[in-house]
């Protein structure tokens, strides 16, 4: 059971096209002196990236028979709120990283000042786009889905957990507070991606456990996986620099419970988030699919 590799493969070139595409209009250049701004912002949107967090809207939207449209435009969202997020941490006060995607980095592209407005500029763009009734036509939904990612985004998710990072360097981090760390800055975001799946089902928030099991688990192997590529990973195939938490010296997953532990750990977890999925039939394909992408994955 279960959707094969091949097809997964089909499901993620065809998402990662659409959000291309969707972005190529949604941030068209306005000819004048804004144009360094939209050039910065396409440049970190267009071409770059796994598109899972679309990918897994769109699986979970699939549950609940959603429009594949409503799905693009949440995912799309959420891309930006992730996008935003990777521009700020490539700050040399924040990562100081050169390289993402493959590309250069937007303050390495152009300037520091830029790349703080892209990222800004961005974060507004989601909300936009998730306020607009192109999205759903009930402003309840929508009302919804703006204030979960809001708070997916904010200090009691991902810019939280980023706090915890930048605090971590140097500190002696137990595993819970890893764990911790690690569903705020990576979790949050990708549990809000399979709500608004539900969200957008209209399936009310009692309904949702199952998905927010499945989702809580595959956030933490995708970040155990993301851990074992900063170790063992190429960096020419990540499109990114590698073995920066050993550079920095902060504790992981990896450093906590050894390299083999881990994955074995990982793989734990992608099985306990297939088996949330049991009231599910072929349905869940795809999310049973992405749940085994996290682990296997090269980037």
């Amino acid at each position: 059971m279960g959707e094969p590799a091949s097809q997964l493969r089909e499901s993620m070139a065809a998402i990662a096209s659409e959000i291309d595409t969707a972005f190529d209009a949604l941030v068209p250049r306005p000819g004048d002196a804004r144009d360094q701004l939209y050039d910065a912002m396409r440049h970190a949107l267009i071409g770059g990236g796994k598109r899972m967090r679309p990918l897994l809207v769109k699986a979970a939207a699939r549950l609940f028979h959603v429009s594949e449209d409503a799905a693009l435009r949440v995912g799309c969202a959420i891309e930006c709120i992730h996008v935003y997020s990777l521009v700020h941490d490539d700050l040399p006060c924040m990562d100081d990283d050169d390289v993402r995607h493959g590309k250069p980095t937007v303050h390495k592209a152009w300037d520091e000042a830029t790349a703080v407005l892209c990222g800004d500029a961005l974060h507004a763009l989601a909300f936009e786009i998730l306020s607009d009734p192109a999205t759903h036509p009930d402003p309840f939904v929508r009302i919804e889905l703006s204030h979960e990612l809001a708070r997916a985004s904010g200090p009691a998710g991902m810019a939280g957990g980023q706090m915890m990072d930048l605090v971590g360097e140097g500190e002696s981090f137990d595993l819970p507070t890893i764990t911790r760390l690690q569903q705020l800055k990576t979790g949050a975001l990708i549990a809000f991606c399979v709500e608004a799946g539900a969200i957008l089902g209209r399936l009310p928030p009692e309904g949702r456990a199952p998905l927010r099991a499945y989702a809580r688990d595959v956030g933490l192997a995708f970040q155990i996986a993301d851990d074992l590529l900063d170790v063992e990973g190429d960096a020419e195939t990540m499109g990114k620099a590698a073995r920066k938490d050993e550079v920095a010296g902060k504790a992981t997953f990896l450093t906590l419970m050894g390299i083999e532990r881990a994955r074995a750990q990982a793989h734990l977890l992608v099985e306990q988030a297939i088996a949330h999925l049991h009231g599910f039939g072929a349905e869940a394909d795809l999310l049973r699919a992405i749940a085994r992408y996290v682990i296997e994955r090269d980037r």
